[in-house]
């Protein structure tokens, strides 16, 4: 679903003064649709942005009728005050005014900083194939290097999508297999990485090129918004968070028709099925536990469907209870947010983040 900002894509008014009253401070601006963002274990932010696409070429997209190659992905680090890019030249692809792009999805430093970074797709490798290098070579996968180094490509997750298919996706009307690829939210384990694909329904575990299948999540039949007989939803898991006693949490944003109330976290053991372990969420795009506490961002509280054309969704950052059907507001009233990580008693959430050159990272203070 196409989600257009305002001609200007500064947080409105009214959320700019609910933020002065509740305590919360934009802590960097001017960032290219930014998504999900970490600290290392030095205390510097690091933010991916997806960029604002480039002159092409240009394919069709799955949301929108054309979207453009470029090369403004980037990652910002937030450090003593400081605000600055400190890994660009990634591959973005975006429709015409840079708005909702394709491209750094994820992103995790370590104290020597040797970065990972997951890199968006949102189709198949024949989808891939029609772009020229690098980018034919970096999107829908995880890239690693180091600070102050040009990436390489740690493990291609749009290959494994296209040659394992591990949630047996179809074509409905031909019944052929469906690859699809979106990496997204990723996290360090002592084996590499676990990764999602909210493309291929599936977390991933990703190490030097070698990708196997973790976990995949169910569609489900809901209500069609328009009558008629239900319609199948995708799960399309968002992000991965290390929980207790080794388990994993995993947010769902969930597929067309994006219903309220309509997502969940799901908890991962690796080798079980994952099971639910909360629900009554919607549209959730990233979580992180801090002093035991489970904390989600919800892109869009009344559901993407149910965002007026031409605006942004307004979203919020909720705490969810084990068990939960009914997540517990944090921070509400926020622009578009994705991404959150906690130091000390302070949320950082990314808003606009489907914004070219107006996202924010915004501090929330955790009551």
């Amino acid at each position: 679903m196409a989600l257009t900002p305002p001609a200007t894509a500064a947080a409105p008014p009214a959320a700019a003064d609910e933020a002065g009253r509740s305590g919360r401070a934009v802590v960097a601006t001017g960032l290219d649709n930014p998504r999900h963002l970490s600290f290392d274990g030095r205390g510097r932010l690091f933010v991916a942005e997806s960029g604002q696409g480039g002159s092409g070429p240009c394919v069709g997209g799955a949301e929108q009728e054309e979207i453009c190659l470029g090369s403004s992905g980037a990652v910002t680090m937030l450090s003593g005050g400081r605000q600055r890019r400190v890994v660009t030249g990634l591959p973005s692809l975006a429709g015409e005014g840079g708005n909702q792009a394709t491209g750094p999805t994820d992103v995790s430093v370590d104290r020597r900083g040797h970065y990972r970074i997951s890199m968006g797709l949102g189709g198949d490798e024949a989808f891939r194939n029609q772009l020229t290098p690098p980018a034919r070579r970096q999107l829908g996968t995880v890239l690693a290097g180091r600070l102050g180094s040009a990436p390489f490509v740690y493990a291609d997750l749009a290959a494994y999508e296209q040659d394992v298919n591990p949630d047996g996706s179809v074509d409905p009307e031909t019944g052929d297999p469906a690859p699809d690829s979106n990496p997204g939210g990723l996290t360090r384990t002592g084996r590499g990485l676990l990764v999602t694909d909210a493309g291929g329904n599936s977390l991933v575990r990703a190490r030097f090129g070698r990708v196997t299948t973790v976990a995949t999540f169910p569609k489900r039949e809901v209500a069609n918004p328009f009558g008629g007989p239900p319609v199948p939803m995708d799960a399309v898991p968002t992000s991965v968070t290390p929980g207790p006693r080794g388990s994993y949490f995993v947010s769902q944003l969930t597929g067309f028709p994006f219903p309220k109330g309509g997502a969940r976290v799901y908890r991962v053991v690796p080798g079980r099925a994952p099971t639910v372990w909360a629900s009554g969420l919607t549209n959730v795009t990233d979580l992180t536990w801090s002093k035991g506490r489970l904390y989600a961002v919800q892109l869009a509280d009344d559901g993407l469907l149910a965002t007026p054309e031409g605006q942004l969704p307004t979203g919020s950052l909720v705490r969810v209870p084990q068990g939960s059907t009914s997540p517990r507001t944090v921070a509400s009233g926020l622009a578009a947010p994705y991404g959150v990580a906690v130091r000390g008693s302070s949320a950082y959430v990314t808003t606009c983040s489907v914004c070219a050159d107006g996202g924010t990272v915004t501090r929330v203070p955790l009551r």
